[in-house]
């Protein structure tokens, strides 16, 4: 096969940590061809979706003691050529978020690529419709008790009666601007105006989970099925376990609870085309959904002693042979 993703500038990713690579090692491994590409060599021509290619060679990661080390001259790159992102097999949208402006331009030009001959992960509708914060709201009976408004009455009304909660920007990546409300906190008039904007931009605010002491559970989920988890504990005084926030890491395992959650997304995500998926849970409640991105696999194979990424290879095989027979 012939995979493209868009990526970051490949020079500023981890090898160690960033998904992406290690789907592209997997690529590799399996002996499908690898190119990248970004948002700034997309392009529309003749009516399709065109871009400035470039293939790249890996060499792999290796574990030591415990961590996944990469030689400095990890990768290699070829020469660029431009052309019709429909000769490609897939497309991995792998660009990190935010999701600005010009992120949903780029999906606009995804739209262009012929559906009968390639296969986009994840789909630009389903990554126009799915703000990996207010995408859970539609799954109530899974997700802790929720709003979303730019109204520092409204919140603060709910922060008194819940007398904690976490606010959450809805752009936010990372842990990003995530904020623990109390509600005998001094600043949490600034707190709100802050973060709305002096009640511009909309927010979400959550019952603060005190289980989330005990770590914030990443799922990944392929086509709806749940593959692998990490648990990700806060350290110190740091209420957030996002690993860009120094959350660490540790073996999680996949409940019945999470099976459960998985079950009520599989059919919603797969009529939204998002196939790849990383969901968090909290004391076995629903989070966030994140379908830009997602990451987690490196941590997943390094404590399961697993390679999702070569799982991932498998099924895409077997999916866009499928797929080409029933689009002929």
């Amino acid at each position: 096969m012939k995979l493209a993703f868009i990526i970051d500038p490949i020079e500023n990713l981890d090898p160690g940590h960033d998904t992406s690579v290690a789907l592209m090692e997997a690529a590799q491994a399996q002996d499908h061809e690898v190119w990248i590409t970004q948002f700034d060599q997309l392009s529309i021509l003749e009516g399709q979706a065109w871009a400035t290619l470039t293939p790249v060679s890996l060499k792999p990661v290796c574990l030591v003691d415990g961590v996944w080390v990469a030689p400095a001259d990890w990768f290699t790159l070829g020469s660029s050529q431009l052309q019709p992102l429909s000769q490609m097999n897939a497309v991995w949208m792998r660009k990190d978020p935010p999701v600005t402006v010009t992120y949903l331009y780029a999906t606009y030009l995804l739209d262009y690529i012929d559906p009968h001959l390639t296969l986009i992960i994840n789909h630009p509708q389903g990554l126009r419709a799915a703000n990996e914060k207010m995408y859970a709201l539609q799954f109530q009976d899974v997700i802790p008790e929720t709003i979303v408004t730019q109204n520092k009455a409204v919140i603060l009304d709910f922060v008194h009666k819940k007398e904690k909660a976490v606010l959450k920007p809805l752009g936010g990546k990372a842990g990003e601007g995530i904020l623990l409300l109390q509600a005998e906190d001094r600043n949490l008039n600034s707190l709100i105006e802050i973060s709305t904007h002096r009640g511009q931009e909309p927010v979400m605010v959550q019952i603060y989970l005190p289980e989330a002491q005990q770590g914030d559970k990443r799922i990944i989920l392929l086509d709806g099925q749940p593959l692998g988890a990490v648990n990700r504990v806060p350290r110190g005084q740091e209420f957030r376990g996002n690993m860009a926030t120094g959350g660490q890491v540790m073996p999680a395992l996949i409940t019945e609870r999470d099976q459960a959650i998985c079950a009520q997304l599989a059919p919603v995500l797969q009529r939204d085309g998002l196939m790849f998926v990383g969901i968090d849970v909290i004391g076995g409640y629903l989070t966030e959904v994140n379908v830009t991105s997602p990451t987690g696999i490196r941590e997943i194979d390094r404590l399961d002693d697993t390679s999702i990424g070569e799982q991932v290879m498998h099924w895409l095989a077997k999916t866009q042979k499928g797929f080409l027979k029933h689009s002929a």
